[in-house]
């Protein structure tokens, strides 16, 4: 058995450290939207609709993204016509999550990882406004399409992304680049 797990170590610990920091980051998020109210949106949520707002007011679309009187979620007008809502699953948190644990259970030099970490979170977050604000010009535009866009072009892009930004880690950065 000692030669197995002499032979698996580094699978293991990848997949140890992996699992742990995602359950450790996954239930601080939840801790995180357990202090709001069951109406209240989580403001992180909030800022991705506020810049997904700005970004399209940048090039003069006629938006208004504002909080449901009544409900936990964004409403998004376009040129006076309901388009959609923003939720809680739309701030790509838990994309964020999986990215960080990943890299850590291939993590190399701490100062490195941790740069390429927060390099990351933010380039995947402005990635997200790019992507809310895309969705809502392409649902106004081709409403027919809002399922193959939103369930599965659109989150093609975002794990596509994700999995170049995976792969650049472990070929440039990672102890295993060696």
């Amino acid at each position: 058995m000692k030669k197995y797990l002499v032979q698996f170590k580094p699978f293991l610990t990848f997949v140890s450290i992996f699992f742990l920091t995602y359950i450790v980051l996954t239930l601080l998020y939840k801790l995180f939207l357990n202090s709001y109210q069951a109406e209240e949106l989580d403001a992180v949520t909030t800022l991705a609709g506020q810049n997904s707002e700005q970004l399209l007011k940048l090039f003069n679309y006629d938006i208004i993204i504002q909080k449901s009187s009544q409900n936990p979620w964004q409403e998004i007008i376009l040129n006076g016509r309901f388009i959609a809502r923003i939720t809680e699953g739309c701030n790509a948190v838990s994309v964020m999550i999986l990215f960080v644990s990943f890299v850590a259970a291939f993590s190399g030099n701490f100062k490195k990882t941790l740069l390429f970490i927060i390099l990351g979170l933010v380039s995947i977050y402005i990635l997200n406004v790019i992507r809310i604000s895309l969705l809502i010009v392409l649902v106004y535009n081709f409403r027919q399409y809002s399922r193959f866009l939103h369930g599965t072009f659109f989150p093609l892009v975002i794990y596509g992304y994700v999995f170049i930004l995976w792969i650049f880690w472990i070929n440039r950065f990672s102890k295993y680049a060696k």
